[in-house]
């Protein structure tokens, strides 16, 4: 099912959490709400909201990625050039350049992560300034038919200012989290 995630700007966390709770009233799962803020300590006394984890504030998982796209066009570059080259027909045959595949792919994997973690989340990257001033960010991931819902809670939060649309998480994945927190704190105490 696809989801859209609809952000808000404002000031306030105890306004923000208001809006949580009633999202929540009204149905939208734990999982499909979140806050993104610099105010971490703030975060925390506010128990209804789900401050973005700081991991997903940077931008491990892409740039990760890409240095994992980039390791293996190199291991496999090296794994041609050997064999193309004869290399491979030595004593040593293809343990060498198999080894040095293995080395390469690591390391620009590593290196993709370690850019990444000093960078902020490309998604994130357009409340940089709003951050900065001490506002939050706060998202919601919907189904097309919860975005009424939205429209309703929100229009009786005007300091809250909508800030645009983007892409969301899997609706599954979200459902699974839900779950998984269900079971986790009330199956399993």
């Amino acid at each position: 099912m696809k989801m859209q995630r609809h952000y808000w700007i404002g000031s306030d966390l105890d306004e923000m959490e208001t809006i949580a709770k009633e999202l929540e009233a009204m149905g939208a799962l734990g999982p499909q709400i979140h806050l993104l803020t610099l105010d971490d300590t703030g975060a925390e006394n506010h128990h209804q909201l789900r401050d973005v984890q700081s991991l997903m504030k940077r931008d491990l998982l892409r740039s990760g990625a890409y240095g994992l796209l980039i390791g293996i066009c190199a291991a496999a570059l090296v794994l041609l050039v050997a064999h193309s080259a004869g290399w491979t027909q030595s004593s040593a045959g293809w343990l060498p350049f198999l080894f040095l595949a293995i080395v390469l792919l690591g390391f620009f994997t590593w290196e993709g992560g370690l850019w990444g973690i000093q960078t902020q989340n490309a998604r994130f990257k357009r409340f940089e300034a709003e951050l900065k001033q001490g506002q939050h960010i706060f998202f919601v991931d919907l189904r097309p038919d919860q975005e009424g819902m939205l429209k309703q809670v929100m229009g009786g939060h005007p300091a809250a200012t909508f800030a645009g649309t983007g892409t969301a998480r899997p609706h599954w994945i979200m459902v699974w989290q839900h779950r998984l927190r269900h079971f986790l704190s009330e199956t399993m105490p």
